[in-house]
């Protein structure tokens, strides 16, 4: 054994200034601090998160555009309507301030709007005054009235050609219409019989044009029948068309709105709410993890599926209800038909026995029959039926290996 001599051991050691090295006693401790910070920098972006959130949910409010809008998109909207108008030449100007619009209105111009249930009779009588030609794409009961335009009728959605002597009519061919009225006196009706799609009332000063268009003009449907040719015949004839689009932020409408506990709070009510749910809910997930992992235990008893089947099995037996074992039975089956056959777990007896007819080429009513026919009334019935839905599972398992095989 060699023993190595102080000045040795002191001539061994490096040089330079002495390096702290942490205890294995603090590294836990650090730890400890890092989860922390760790934590509260979590707590602290899911707050941001929230007030963003709750900001924007403020500040955003609701899409309001609706039926036979030309700036909408969607299958009640009408933005192909006036793309194809404009592609037609007409220039198309939207407005959703009935001021603007009238405004905007002049003598070889056309003003579009659905019904504008959001105005008051003068209101409409001020807006339609200074136009030449009005054009109504949709209808109601009030404003036949107001303008002395005629009275609803039997709707009939047959096919219906022009049938009047309206020039712009002639190359429409036959639409569908969905509402009907009867003209008043003066007052033209097209595309109809006995009653019209379309009312026209034509004087000295202005004409006025009716029709129910909710469906005719809309994108889901502009394309059928000649409904696009309908479109273009009553907004194509001028070189302009001023398009106003109702709404209730420019109604002249004066009501009195119930105060609200909406109303009554400050604005600021609500986004705190939201900060203090999303706040707490940041607390109970950050401080619901210092319970550490759940920890797996063996339970006393294992219970088998199969013994819970077979024990269900010998307590129905005992009882002697064939109804409720035939019913347990027809479902099983019906299960695994349906997933053989391709079909969805939900599918109705009838569904399952039609496709299982179509692939072993059978009649279709025996398997009606023993997929949902009536309960058997005793045991070899039952026997029976439990026989006749194995060998159809059988067959169907047949047919489909073959199938494959072939493919």
């Amino acid at each position: 054994m060699t023993v190595m001599d102080d000045s040795v051991v002191t001539a061994q050691r490096p040089s330079g200034p002495e390096v702290d090295v942490p205890s294995t006693a603090e590294q836990p401790h650090r730890r400890r601090r890092l989860k922390s910070l760790l934590g509260w920098l979590i707590v602290a972006a899911l707050v941001l998160g929230g007030v963003f959130v709750a900001i924007q949910v403020g500040v955003r409010m609701p899409d309001q555009r609706g039926a036979l809008d030309p700036e909408s998109v969607g299958e009640s909207g009408a933005m192909a309507l006036a793309q194809i108008l404009e592609q037609q030449g007409v220039e198309v100007s939207v407005f959703r301030s009935r001021t603007e619009a009238r405004a905007a209105l002049d003598a070889d111009t056309t003003l579009v709007m659905s019904n504008p249930y959001t105005l008051s009779d003068e209101g409409i009588a001020d807006l339609v005054e200074p136009a030449a030609r009005t054009v109504f794409l949709s209808s109601s009961t009030h404003l036949l009235n107001l303008f002395e335009l005629g009275e609803n009728a039997t709707p009939d959605s047959a096919p219906v050609s022009a049938g009047c002597d309206a020039p712009e009519f002639a190359d429409v061919g036959t639409i569908r219409p969905d509402r009907l009225f009867t003209p008043a006196d003066g007052v033209e009706g097209c595309f109809g019989t006995d009653a019209s799609a379309v009312l026209i009332d034509d004087d000295a000063d202005a004409t006025r044009i009716l029709v129910e268009g909710a469906r005719l003009f809309s994108n889901a449907y502009l394309a059928d029948d000649g409904n696009a040719a309908l479109g273009i015949a009553l907004l194509g004839q001028t070189d302009r068309v001023v398009w106003y689009v109702p709404s209730f932020g420019d109604t002249d409408i004066e009501g009195e709105t119930p105060d609200t506990l909406g109303s009554l709070t400050p604005g600021w009510v609500t986004p705190a709410i939201l900060l203090l749910m999303i706040a707490g809910l940041a607390a109970a997930l950050w401080r619901g993890q210092r319970f550490g992992p759940l920890v797996s235990e063996t339970l006393p008893v294992t219970v088998r599926a199969s013994e819970t089947m077979h024990g269900r099995a010998r307590l129905t037996a005992k009882a002697g209800d064939a109804v409720h074992a035939s019913e347990a039975i027809r479902d099983g089956s019906r299960r695994r038909l349906a997933r053989r056959l391709g079909l969805a777990v939900t599918a109705s007896p009838e569904e399952i026995a039609d496709a299982a007819s179509d692939r072993l080429r059978i009649p279709r009513g025996s398997l009606h029959d023993l997929l949902a026919g009536p309960p058997p009334a005793d045991d070899p019935t039952l026997i029976d039926l439990s026989r006749r839905l194995r060998e159809l599972e059988e067959a169907v398992d047949a047919s489909t290996i073959i199938e494959r095989r072939d493919e």
